[in-house]
């Protein structure tokens, strides 16, 4: 799978990992992108589950702007045009990150002027994966992560203060909106000290269920009413340093609740933490 290398200057800690540049998206970079066809670059396996699963994705979610799928080789030739803005999945890394860890972010971008990939205005990035990890770790959950670019980009039409601002601060106060939402949770993300309903309840006493993969994607395609799901960001079964991204997703409004990550280490697993439920019940 060819896909294109984002180098990040450093992590900036928004709601979503965005990619450091060296200048931010501007608020007539978002007034633009509305006028713009909106092209949807595929990975040049044409038998991967990304492209398999985007396509329908798209179709069924994407309503902002008119679309099409083209390739990476075409994606190089028409980035430079200010016409176009792109969904693209990169691979993305850090400098000055000892980890050496490479992720699989979900970027729109603008087209224009800019050479480098890492310069091109970006609208809105979600992170999908570690590089190395499978993608049906996360494919099932694009819808959500599709509907809540397009639900980010009218966001900061609106109140474009917010690209300047702390974005993770922005998103983390939905928190305060969990009251009354059940949290969908696989036992294999969960913290040992945390990885059922009575280790739970001892420090969150909001609503719980333990689930299986197959009914947080039903509730993904659905869009099950007052449910939120984990989208954990990790290594998985492999046994390095790195980090740990958690972000709290609605099925339904495919809003974020809550963002953090942490360094795997000795007590801190590859899971939703302790600390993290204690967070969120404040």
């Amino acid at each position: 799978m060819k896909q294109p290398l984002l180098t990040a200057i450093f992590i900036c800690l928004f709601s979503f990992i965005s990619k450091a540049q060296e200048h931010l998206p501007t608020e007539d970079d978002y007034s633009s992108f509305a006028k713009t066809k909106t092209l949807i670059v595929l990975d040049d396996n044409p038998m991967s589950e990304y492209n398999f699963r985007i396509k329908d994705v798209i179709k069924n979610n994407w309503t902002i702007t008119e679309y099409g799928f083209i390739s990476n080789k075409e994606f190089e030739k028409k980035r430079f045009n200010p016409k176009y803005s792109f969904i693209i999945n990169s691979i993305v890394t850090f400098n000055k990150d000892k980890t050496k860890a490479r992720y699989n972010f979900l970027s729109l971008v603008m087209g224009g002027k800019e050479k480098r990939i890492a310069n091109m205005p970006d609208l809105c990035s979600v992170p999908l994966s570690y590089k190395h990890v499978h993608e049906d770790v996360y494919s099932y959950k694009l819808p959500c992560f599709i509907r809540f670019m397009q639900n980010h980009v009218k966001l900061v039409r609106q109140n474009p203060e917010i690209i300047s601002a702390n974005v993770l601060k922005y998103y983390n106060k939905n928190a305060s909106l969990l009251q009354g939402k059940t949290l969908y949770l696989t036992k294999e993300e969960l913290q040992k000290e945390v990885n059922s309903l009575a280790k739970i309840r001892k420090v969150y006493a909001g609503k719980v269920k333990i689930v299986t993969k197959e009914e947080v994607e039903e509730a993904i395609n659905s869009k099950k009413e007052n449910v939120v799901f984990l989208h954990k960001v990790g290594p998985e079964s492999s046994k390095i340093k790195a980090r740990c991204f958690k972000i709290l997703v609605g099925a339904s409004d495919s809003d974020f609740y809550y963002f953090d990550y942490h360094m795997i280490k000795k007590n801190q697993s590859d899971s939703f933490l302790e600390k993290d439920f204690k967070r969120i019940a404040r």
